[in-house]
C-alpha cells in the first residue's frame, strides 16, 4: 500500500497541537460541571433515600460516559475550529 502524498502546508495549517493540562483541566470542568448539575436536578430525589456513597457511584456511573463519549469530544471539536478559525484571521 502506498501512502497518500500530502502537502506539509495543507498539514500545519489544520495541525492542532493538543490542549495543555491547564487547558484541558478547563475543558473537563465544562464538560463535568453542567453534566453533574443535570443528573443531580433530574435523579436528585430519585437518588436521596440511598447512601451517600451510593449516590455518588450512581452519579459517577452515569456522568463519566456522557463527559468521556459526549462532552469533551464536542468540546475538542470546538477548540479545533476555534483554534483554526483564529489563525485564518
Amino acid at each position: 500500500m502506498s501512502a497518500r502524498p500530502t502537502s506539509s502546508t495543507s498539514n500545519s495549517a489544520h495541525a492542532v497541537q493538543p490542549p495543555s493540562k491547564h487547558q484541558l483541566a478547563l475543558m473537563i470542568w465544562i464538560a463535568v460541571f453542567p453534566t453533574l448539575t443535570i443528573l443531580n436536578l433530574v435523579l436528585g430525589d430519585l437518588l436521596m433515600p440511598l447512601p451517600m456513597i451510593v449516590r455518588t457511584l450512581v452519579l459517577v456511573t452515569v456522568a463519566v460516559p456522557i463527559v468521556i463519549y459526549a462532552a469533551l469530544p464536542q468540546l475538542h471539536r470546538l477548540r479545533h475550529r476555534l483554534i483554526i478559525a483564529r489563525r485564518s484571521r
